[in-house]
């Protein structure tokens, strides 16, 4: 399983770019996770609900599945937070897992720059970010500078950085639905 992260300032675009590249991978027949660090106490569930109401009542671990889905929530209760390392682990492989987030993890990451944020670049301290895309251009760049709306770019600049193959035989690949123009 290839790795690739993608980090940047709160408000930069990370997730917006993120979603654009789930479809763009799929469409080349990639099978794609992805793992979000977030510094919130956030809930998956909503209170009120019966797994909410096990997992306040005590649960280590609730999963629920359906049909369609299914997920499992584990309760930390007074142990650290994992590493990222823990938590691939606890990941089903597939070809590509993109990491939004753990921007202090030593794999290899792109970052995603607005300068009219007035935010400083992470780039310039950090050697494990191997390539910045930005709605700007961003002079003193010494990796890969892409354009943040050319996502086919971005795409193949991650395939062959992370050498990552695609699982899935073109004719099991969805095609991408588009809008009337």
């Amino acid at each position: 399983m290839k790795i690739f992260g993608i980090v940047g300032w709160s408000g930069s675009g990370k997730t917006e770019l993120l979603v654009k590249l789930l479809p763009e991978f799929r469409r080349r027949g990639f099978k794609v996770s992805t793992m979000k660090h977030t510094h919130h106490n956030f809930d998956m569930d909503k209170p009120g609900k019966d797994s909410y109401r096990h997992r306040e009542a005590g649960a280590e671990e609730v999963m629920v599945a359906s049909g369609g889905r299914w997920a499992l929530v584990h309760e930390l209760r007074d142990e650290p937070e994992p590493d990222m390392d823990f938590l691939i682990g606890q990941m089903t492989p597939v070809d590509l897992l993109l990491i939004e987030g753990f921007k202090r993890n030593k794999h290899p990451k792109m970052e995603v720059s607005r300068p009219a944020t007035g935010k400083s670049l992470i780039a310039v301290e950090d050697d494990t970010i191997v390539a910045v895309a930005s709605d700007e251009h961003i002079d003193g760049v010494t990796v890969p500078l892409f354009d943040l709306d050319n996502v086919i770019e971005v795409a193949d600049f991650i395939i062959k950085f992370t050498g990552a193959r695609a699982s899935l035989r073109q004719a099991d690949v969805k095609p991408q639905a588009h809008a009337a123009e």
